[in-house]
């Protein structure tokens, strides 16, 4: 996460509390002290490719639990977190949950200036983290992950919600949901679904506007994509085949699957 500017979400507002009881992932990290990961950061941290021996930066490292387990598949793991909480949960887990190993580094500081000299690591991992920076601090939260990396060195990223689901997408399944009665779990505004993303969440992404803003940085092979964790509904037919179109039929996919990952290489 980025520095305390002016245009930047304060850092206060990432407390404990938000942690542990919000920011995804929570569930599984409070029932393993993050020794297991929820899908979609399990999703992302296999397609990094972590091998041992590497050198992995964890960008916005939040509870720790990615670098646990990039400790556990044999790499020295690498935080940094602007927010003082997410510092000090990170090295609870990190470093104390395997025993004071020396292959796990936390450090609290900005996504815009990463206190590590260029071309020293092999995985820079940015998981949503993306949502929570203005325009002017990714692109300079980028730059830094690129110019941190090895030649070859790849950058893994995780995003959401899919800004073009709650711009184009939303509105219909809203209209849809009133009509149901079903209204009250679907607000007129997208993030109150989660309170704190009002506070928090600044700049969502569409999988067009990651992959540009890699490219826009100088990374190569850059690749993104959608994805949408399983929806365990019990609805008829209809509900089913028209969730099975929406979701897996390119263009209408492109604005109902509501997860963003993109890779590239420096």
């Amino acid at each position: 996460m980025a520095n305390r500017t002016p245009s930047s979400v304060p850092s206060i507002l990432y407390d404990e509390q938000y942690f542990l009881h919000v920011c995804e992932g929570h569930q599984e990290f409070l029932s393993s002290e993050g020794e297991y990961l929820s899908r979609r950061l399990a999703e992302a941290l296999a397609v990094a490719g972590i091998a041992p021996g590497m050198r992995v930066l964890d960008v916005g490292c939040g509870r720790g639990e990615i670098l646990r387990n990039t400790i556990a598949l044999g790499a020295r793991a690498f935080g940094i977190d602007y927010a003082r909480a997410a510092v000090q949960l990170s090295r609870q887990v990190a470093l104390q949950s395997n025993g004071g190993d020396s292959r796990a580094g936390v450090y609290q500081a900005s996504a815009l200036s990463l206190p590590f000299p260029s071309g020293g690591f092999d995985r820079v991992l940015m998981l949503d983290i993306v949502e929570h920076l203005y325009p002017a601090e990714l692109e300079s939260a980028l730059l830094e992950a690129r110019r941190v990396l090895k030649p070859g060195g790849r950058i893994v990223v995780h995003t959401a919600p899919n800004v073009w689901y709650d711009r184009y997408a939303y509105p219909v399944v809203r209209t849809v949901r009133v009509a149901m009665g079903q209204g009250r779990r679907y607000p007129r505004n997208p993030r109150e679904i989660i309170p704190e993303n009002l506070r928090v969440h600044v700049n969502e992404q569409s999988a067009f506007s990651l992959w540009r803003g890699l490219r826009a940085s100088g990374f190569h092979n850059v690749r993104s994509w959608l994805s949408t964790p399983e929806q365990h509904r019990s609805e008829n037919a209809v509900f089913r085949v028209a969730r099975w179109l929406l979701f897996n039929v390119a263009p209408f996919s492109w604005f109902f699957e509501r997860e963003v990952f993109a890779v590239g290489q420096k």
